[in-house]
């Protein structure tokens, strides 16, 4: 029997629901159908330009995504808060040990200190002390002058070149230091190394032409003797010649003893008086009077 079957739709008939075949295969429209529907529904919320994708992703497995990220973030933040706490606990541990090395050295500088005040009380009390008279004829010792500062030459009246250029020196130093009122006073002291020819009226006859408070020491041979060894100066008379002159050799230096009677320097002859000066009031600057015996 010709004819068209009785089951297929005619030819002009209305086509079906179903998308129509084309060359990309059976249902290839009908997907490119829905892309075209979810851009234009993109295109109205997000107010960009449609795209073709395939059909958005249900709630769950957004759920799901959000929940994988989540655990991450999680851990980073425990893991910030656990920092902090050993950041915390390590500073805590490192301010106890730097406190307890604090008070360790300072417990160890104030028993330091107090053997080095024990030995500079020592010192004090033998350190270059001597038994003289001045010109007056007055006995003197080293006690007589704690609380001054003492600049102090050893030297002879009949020197013929050195003693004089020192003694200079002495006292332009103390005239340089004594412009500036805020110092403490200074004592300039010579003490003869030639007592047999050195007495209190040669001494006062001597010193006319130096500093106006120069004062001169003298004594008894064996005095003389021990004053230079109580501060180290070598002192040797000469051979006499015919007329029965000598000559003493004697060590060329200038004391500097400190009220508390401590030797604080010393200086050559090689120093100007303003090197001297100098040197002085850096050491009364930095002075620091020694405690009673019973203060530490």
């Amino acid at each position: 029997m010709s004819g068209p079957c009785r089951d297929s739709p005619p030819h002009d008939s209305p086509p079906h629901d179903s998308p129509p075949h084309d060359s990309e295969g059976c249902g290839a429209g009908r997907w490119r159908h829905l892309a075209v529907e979810e851009g234009n529904h993109a295109l109205s919320r997000r107010g960009h330009a449609p795209f073709l994708r395939g059909p958005a992703p249900c709630r769950y497995f957004r759920f799901r995504r959000q929940r994988r990220g989540r655990p991450g973030r999680d851990r980073r933040r425990r893991d910030r808060e656990r920092s902090k706490g050993w950041d915390a606990a390590a500073g805590a541990v490192a301010g106890a040990a730097a406190a307890g090395w604090l008070y360790l050295r300072q417990q160890k500088e104030r028993q330091r200190r107090s053997r080095r005040l024990r030995q500079l009380r020592q010192l004090a009390l033998g350190q270059g002390d001597f038994q003289l008279r001045d010109s007056a004829g007055a006995a003197r010792s080293k006690a007589d002058f704690l609380g001054r500062w003492l600049l102090l030459y050893f030297g002879f009246t009949h020197c013929p070149d050195v003693c004089p250029e020192q003694l200079e020196r002495l006292s332009r130093a103390v005239s340089l230091l004594e412009r500036d009122p805020a110092l403490p006073p200074l004592q300039p002291l010579f003490v003869t190394v030639d007592p047999e020819r050195d007495d209190e009226a040669a001494l006062a006859r001597y010193l006319r032409d130096f500093h106006p408070r120069l004062l001169g020491l003298t004594g008894t041979p064996e005095q003389v003797r021990a004053a230079a060894a109580a501060f180290r100066v070598y002192v040797s008379a000469g051979p006499r010649d015919a007329d029965g002159d000598y000559v003493v050799d004697h060590s060329v230096l200038t004391f500097l003893v400190d009220p508390d009677g401590l030797l604080r320097d010393c200086y050559g002859s090689s120093r100007t008086a303003e090197e001297v000066a100098r040197s002085v009031r850096g050491h009364m600057d930095a002075y620091e009077p020694l405690p009673p015996e019973g203060g530490q």
